[in-house]
């Protein structure tokens, strides 16, 4: 479980199959602690809740935000500093590491923030 916690900053993202703008991904910030993840923009907390994991899968429930009250499903892949999520935000799981119009999903890569 330690291998996700951590403060992680998106580096790519696309939801639906369109890319996310890079100055929205500079503003983001994924903190993920025990069972609690935060998401912020621009220091300011956007969205929050509990996560549980197996070894290829997240399920977050989301407490606060947009998404308050929604099961999210998502899948995930850690290769050392990288973290990849492909999040199914329409309460489907994903099967694979990708996006379409219409997916209803959001697949983001991540770099772990390292203290300076």
């Amino acid at each position: 479980m330690t291998h996700l916690l951590g403060t992680w900053h998106p580096i790519r993202a696309e939801l639906d199959g369109e890319a996310a703008p890079e100055i929205a991904l500079q503003r983001i910030e994924l903190i993920l602690r025990e069972d609690v993840y935060s998401v912020s923009f621009a220091g300011d907390v956007y969205d929050g809740g509990t996560f549980v994991h197996t070894a290829s899968t997240l399920t977050l429930t989301a407490r606060q935000g947009p998404h308050a009250g929604r099961v999210i499903p998502a899948i995930y892949q850690l290769a050392g500093d990288r973290l990849r999520i492909c999040y199914g935000i329409g309460g489907t799981e994903p099967t694979a590491f990708e996006t379409m119009s219409g997916s209803q999903r959001y697949l983001v890569t991540y770099r772990r923030h390292r203290a300076s």
